[in-house]
């Protein structure tokens, strides 16, 4: 589970904890406003940030090495360069609340769709793949998952496995 009964996010490392009100969550959606459709609209580090959670989260189990691969992204990446490190738990929660809703993955993948602009989309593929590789073993749900963000990025099918190879061979332990 994501959220907490409290609603707390669960399964985080010390690294991204913090403590943000769960009223942070719907300020976030409203600050953030909402497409024609009604579709939270969120900015393409956000998108990131969803596509990381909704992998991680896809079997059900945040793994640990997940999260700090998540951590190391975010910290790291040059897409990341101008975010601003204080909202990550706060997209972080807002991701898990959108997907606690009824119909909440959809609505998920509809926001990212949305957000990423075509030049990033295999780049988004990219970190999917790398935090499903970073739990080890990946499951079917997360393959599920993956196979979902390939088709709606529109990413062509051995471009996302080159991509999927390349995050087994950085992943792969002796």
């Amino acid at each position: 589970m994501l959220l907490s009964q409290r609603g707390e996010l669960s399964g985080l490392p010390h690294g991204l904890t913090a403590a943000v009100p769960v009223m942070a969550l719907s300020q976030s959606l409203t600050r953030q406003g909402f497409d024609q459709k009604g579709i939270p609209v969120i900015d393409p580090q956000a998108a990131l940030i969803y596509i990381m959670v909704m992998v991680s989260a896809a079997d059900s189990d945040m793994a640990d090495a997940e999260l700090q691969v998540i951590g190391d992204i975010v910290n790291h990446l040059p897409i990341f360069a101008d975010y601003d490190k204080k909202r990550l738990t706060q997209d972080l929660r807002a991701c898990a609340a959108m997907l606690g809703r009824d119909a909440g993955l959809e609505e998920a993948l509809k926001s990212v769709k949305a957000a990423i602009p075509p030049k990033l989309r295999e780049t988004a593929y990219a970190i999917a793949c790398d935090v499903a590789a970073a739990g080890g073993e990946i499951s079917q749900e997360t393959l599920r998952l993956l196979e979902l963000l390939r088709h709606r990025l529109g990413l062509d099918r051995l471009v996302a496995a080159a991509v999927e190879r390349s995050a087994r061979a950085r992943f792969s332990r002796a």
